[in-house]
């Protein structure tokens, strides 16, 4: 069973996420040939306070541009 993690920021809509699943889920079983059915796939939404890139969180980042 391979799975497939994503992790984002938040702020894409439901359906947004689910396109996202999938089209993930089809690039998969086009390069390995696995069923569809085999495939699982998460999406983890971290609020841009828990985020950090070269020690300044994305919502620091944020406030200041």
């Amino acid at each position: 069973m391979p799975l497939i993690h994503v992790q984002q920021t938040p702020g894409k809509t439901a359906e947004q996420k689910s396109e996202l699943v999938r089209a993930l889920t089809d690039a998969y079983v086009n390069a390995t040939g696995s069923k569809p059915e085999s495939v699982w796939v998460t999406v983890q939404e971290i609020a841009t306070d828990s985020w950090s890139i070269g020690g300044d969180t994305l919502a620091a980042r944020a406030a200041r541009s």
